[in-house]
């Protein structure tokens, strides 16, 4: 060490040790030359917020993209993300030794000055990767300067990034004609297919493209595109790079001439998902590419005959996952005059009837019902709300299971009277599904037949719970979404549910019409909202559940369109059209706290082998935990004890007896089984005899059991037939009243409501179909009288 240090110090008075101080001291100004020039011009790196944002279906399709602030289109890319066969002609074309050189390859900048000087023209270009990299972030100008602007960028990109790094960018930003930018972008709009899956003519195409892009461009300049191609192709092959044999292969492949369009499916689910987060370059959805092509075309299709301002939304989600497959917002997506901007699966609508299951749901977990318990379809006033159904017509004694399956009104509000409007929406909402309200207003009656607001998409989370053993969920949109399952019911009630709503045949088949492992087993329910603003079809199989929604977004009326007719048919096409496994069209067995048992008509209780005359109809009905409610009591006070009756009759003759009698008798116990009051114009002659009280005994006092159900139709006989007045425009006039009661009377021609009225009240009415008909009067109290009378033709 000694030695060494006096050799050093015997050599600082020497010429080149001064020369070496003064390359160190020149390196080092120029280092922090370097350093001063790129802090005070650092190079221009994109930021997230510069980028445009693609919104691509599960597999990668891209479905949407949203351009940059400055209109360009660029969807991310990454080494990863091309196909190798793209990176092996980028590369061996443009820049051999970009894994090698710092930025600059001064051997091909060399080569390519001196075939300039030689030929006078640009034979070859010296420019890297990473230098086309930096004119694409700085543009410089065709100037000395301009040049060295871009070796000094190049060298600072070297500094700050990988070359990994600078390869990305490049395949996101290289230039591809008009505003395409990035391969992924530009293979999607020449080729219509990802980057990942391109041939070896393909990635030659786009390798060479950028060169110059406009002069190059398939959709405008095929011969010119295809004639650059083959230039790269016979370099792979003279770099022995790929063979003889598969550029040949290559070769013959056509540029096809193919528009520039930017995809656009599932536009209003990706403008959604692109709001909720604006940052992002790339947002992964949940839908399946080639189902929802599939579906806006058929619902494009299915609709485009309904009337002007008409639109459709259309949601279709996997259970187990509850992710979205397709996403339809409205009939096409550019259609100003059906408001196709508007996205009607998150919108706020009249459910119509679409409710209803669910209240059944809640009605058997609190045990009031069972699937055949005995419900009342008859004009009823609930404190003066009065609902009718959507035919004006009434069914009398129904069970609850075709009551649900039937849609009735009447029913369906007499459930959620019992239940409580409140209770019910609470449920709703802890199942997911939010009602909205007019300002002030709070649940009642009317939201069972659609008096509120919901949202398609809660509607099929909701849905989806008679195939998820009760649990609804929100629906998903993409894969980071959280799985959210909310109890809407039990796995029982569940079950009994989808049990009842698949027994619905389809409209057009009756039961047992079609072989039913053929198609899906599907739960299904429709609704129609007041004035046919809305129509909904909502059904589920094992798999999928589906939801279609109709109306016109402003919410002006679209008479004659309601769910069974405009949405149901879409609702059974999508269906059966989606994919399927063998158990979705095989039955499946109950839960264990579900049974089948008997029960009986009027009573809804199980058979009595001592007293069969209370069973006067007999069926199988699904009971849930062991429960079998009887049929509700009359809400009337008014009104017979709808239900077992017992009381004493004469051994001997048959009369009923009284607490008191003035003679003797060998009484008998015995007992009947009444139907609810309001159920007695649908019933036969023989069954309300079998509900009828003996007559007492005359020696007997009355023992007020009688029921007073005399009442008189006042205004015309029965069996009458009359005629239009001579040269009168109206049909026959008739003033009308029923005598025998104080209580409201509800007044119904051939099965359909007509009027209301109080007591002995009149109304008027003018008839204008002539035939037959049948008019029906039925008070509060249960009494009721029916006439029957004969238009004549005019």
């Amino acid at each position: 060490m000694g030695w060494l240090k006096r050799n050093v110090d015997c050599s600082r008075g020497q010429p080149g040790w001064r020369r070496l101080s003064l390359l160190r001291w020149s390196t080092v100004v120029v280092l922090v030359t370097i350093l001063v020039l790129d802090l005070a011009s650092p190079p221009p790196l994109p930021k997230a917020r510069d980028t445009s944002t693609l919104v691509v279906a599960r597999d990668g399709t891209p479905l949407r993209a949203f351009a940059d602030r400055n209109g360009v289109w660029r969807y991310p890319a990454t080494p990863e993300s091309v196909s190798p066969l793209y990176l092996q002609a980028l590369l061996n074309y443009e820049d051999r030794w970009f894994w090698k050189h710092p930025g600059i390859n001064p051997w091909a900048l060399l080569r390519a000055g001196g075939q300039w000087l030689r030929g006078g023209r640009i034979v070859s270009g010296g420019s890297t990767l990473t230098m086309q990299v930096a004119r694409i972030l700085d543009p410089h100008t065709r100037t000395p300067w301009g040049k060295a602007k871009q070796l000094l960028r190049a060298l600072q990109l070297e500094a700050h990034l990988s070359k990994r790094e600078i390869l990305q960018l490049y395949l996101e930003r290289a230039p591809f004609g008009g505003t395409i930018e990035g391969v992924e972008a530009a293979s999607w709009a020449y080729l219509g297919k990802p980057a990942s899956r391109l041939s070896q003519a393909e990635a030659a195409l786009l390798a060479v493209l950028p060169q110059s892009p406009s002069r190059l461009r398939p959709d405008r300049h095929p011969d010119a595109a295809r004639s650059a191609r083959d230039k790269v192709l016979r370099r792979m092959v003279a770099l022995g790079v790929w063979s003889q044999a598969e550029v040949d292969d290559a070769r013959i492949e056509p540029v096809v001439a193919r528009s520039l369009k930017p995809p656009l499916s599932a536009a209003l689910l990706a403008e959604r998902l692109h709001q909720a987060d604006l940052r992002a370059a790339r947002i992964v959805s949940s839908i399946d590419a080639g189902l929802q092509r599939t579906l806006e075309e058929r619902v494009n299709a299915y609709f485009s005959t309904l009337p002007a301002r008409t639109s459709a939304a259309l949601l279709v989600i996997d259970n187990a996952s509850m992710q979205a497959r397709a996403y339809v917002g409205s009939v096409t997506f550019a259609d100003t005059e059906r408001l196709g901007h508007v996205d009607m699966v998150r919108a706020w609508r009249s459910p119509g009837s679409t409710l209803k299951p669910f209240l059944y749901g809640l009605a058997f977990d609190d045990g009031l019902i069972h699937s055949e318990s005995l419900l009342v379809d008859a004009p009823q006033t609930f404190g003066g709300y009065r609902p009718g159904n959507f035919d004006s017509a009434f069914n009398g004694p129904i069970g609850a299971a075709e009551a649900l399956r039937l849609s009735l009104n009447v029913p369906a509000v007499d459930l959620l009277d019992r239940v409580g409007p409140a209770r019910f929406s609470a449920r709703l909402a802890n199942g997911g599904i939010e009602l909205k309200y007019p300002r002030g207003g709070k649940p009642n009656l009317a939201m069972i037949l659609g008096g509120t607001g919901a949202r398609l998409e809660d509607l099929v989370g909701a849905f989806a719970s008679f195939n998820r053993q009760g649990l609804a969920g929100r629906v998903r949109y993409t894969q980071d979404d959280p799985l959210v399952d909310r109890r809407m019911m039990s796995p029982g009630a569940a079950w009994i549910l989808r049990e009842i709503l698949e027994a619905n045949p389809r409209p057009g088949y009756g039961l047992g019409t079609f072989d039913i492992g053929s198609r899906p087993r599907v739960a299904w329910k429709t609704g129609t909202s007041y004035g046919f603003r809305d129509a909904w079809a909502i059904g589920g199989t094992r798999r999928y559940t589906v939801g279609v929604w109709v109306g016109r977004p402003d919410g002006t009326p679209l008479p004659g369109q309601y769910g069974a007719v405009t949405a149901l048919p879409l609702l059974f096409e999508v269906i059966d059209s989606l994919p399927r496994t063998r158990s979705d069209g095989v039955p499946s067995p109950p839960p264990a706290n579900v049974a089948e048992i008997d029960v009986c008509w009027p009573l809804g209780l199980p058979p009595e082998d001592e007293a069969p005359q209370l069973c006067q109809r007999k069926m199988k009905a699904w009971s849930l935990e062991g429960a079998v409610p009887p049929t509700f009591p009359e809400r009337d006070a008014r009104l017979w004890n709808a239900g077992r009756e017992r009381f004493e009759v004469d051994a001997s003759t048959g009369m009923r007896l009284s607490g008191e009698c003035t003679r003797p008798h060998q009484p008998r116990a015995t007992q009947i089984a009444r139907w609810p009051a309001l159920a007695s114009p649908w019933l036969s002659a023989q069954t309300r005899q079998l509900s009828a009280l003996p007559p007492l005994s005359p020696d007997c006092i009355a023992d007020g059991r009688e029921a007073s159900n005399e009442l008189r139709i006042e205004g015309i006989n029965d069996r009458a037939t009359i005629a239009r007045a001579p040269g009168s425009r109206h049909g026959a006039r008739l003033q009308l009243r029923a005598l025998g009661t104080d209580a409201r009377v509800q007044w119904l021609l051939d099965g359909k409501w007509i009027a209301e009225t109080q007591g002995a009240q009149a109304f008027q009415r003018d008839y204008e179909e002539a035939g037959e008909h049948s008019l029906t009067a039925l008070a509060e109290s249960g009494a009721w009288t029916r006439i029957n009378f004969r238009i004549l033709e005019p």
